[in-house]
């Protein structure tokens, strides 16, 4: 075995330890499950407005919120789209503004700068955490929406967009994708919280400053004055899930998204490792 095959082995083995470490703290917290709590509940509420109303008039609402009531499985794509503005910006900016910022703030920072993990790595390792989050956050709004529908409502062939019918297996497998499409929609978010964590010590200016990001993007998206600057929106692609409704799927969305996010996750990277590894740790 070569020097530098012995020396890369101990520290692809120190980093491995370092994310489970991330990922044990993370879902330790009473924050994290808090948060995972209320986005559970959109669903839940959804799901018991629509059964104790006498049905949502066609064309208010949310999008396919008026075939909840036919069919149970519509709930985890209506909690979705509910969930997608606000809610789940929300949550990823308080996870991924603390990344950094938290550690700082309380200190732990120096201990972690001091074991044999590079600053790049541990950037690497608190984006990883937040984007498992991302993942665990929007299954969750579709599982505890897939399981509220089938309690209350009737479940069965899903129309889709397109007018042509699915079974339930594969309604469950586009639901799935939708959950990954979400995901792939805030990776970007995760980037800009990781950077914002890194200008400072407080965790809370860090979480506000991302959902302050998204929030703003989703104006801009809706001025027609600045259609220009609309394709380099953060939240451009964000509800093109809808692709994924249709039969056949259509893709470009998908792959449009993907670009955009990868771009953000750039820039915002490269930021906040030019941030960090100049950033001096005192405490």
């Amino acid at each position: 075995m070569s020097s530098s095959t012995a020396v890369s082995a101990p520290r692809k083995s120190a980093g491995g330890r370092f994310l489970a470490s991330e990922l044990s703290v993370l879902f330790r917290r009473r924050r994290t499950w808090a948060l995972l709590a209320a986005l559970a509940a959109i669903p839940v509420l959804i799901a018991v407005a629509v059964r104790l109303s006498s049905g949502p008039s066609p064309g208010r609402g949310p999008a396919f919120l008026d075939q909840v009531s036919q069919n149970g499985l519509f709930v985890a794509v209506v909690a979705t789209i509910v969930a997608i503005p606000l809610f789940l910006p929300l949550t990823v900016g308080v996870v991924a503004g603390d990344t950094v910022a938290g550690e700082a703030s309380t200190g732990t920072l120096r201990y972690l700068l001091m074991s044999p993990v590079a600053r790049g790595r541990l950037l690497a390792v608190k984006y990883v955490g937040a984007v498992v989050f991302c993942l665990a956050a929007t299954f969750t709004v579709a599982i505890v929406g897939t399981l509220m529908g089938a309690l209350l409502f009737p479940t069965g062939p899903v129309t889709l967009l397109s007018g042509t019918s699915i079974g339930v297996p594969e309604a469950l497998l586009r639901i799935a994708l939708v959950c990954l499409y979400v995901t792939l929609s805030l990776l970007g978010l995760c980037a800009v919280g990781l950077f914002m964590s890194t200008l400072t010590d407080v965790p809370v200016g860090a979480m506000a400053a991302t959902v302050v990001a998204s929030v703003v993007s989703q104006v801009v998206g809706q001025l027609p004055q600045l259609e220009w600057i609309h394709p380099w929106l953060l939240t451009q692609y964000w509800l093109g899930f809808a692709d994924l409704l249709r039969d056949p799927i259509v893709w470009d969305s998908f792959a449009a998204n993907a670009l955009l996010q990868a771009g953000y996750v750039v820039v915002f990277g490269a930021l906040a490792y030019g941030r960090f590894s100049t950033k001096d740790v005192l405490a």
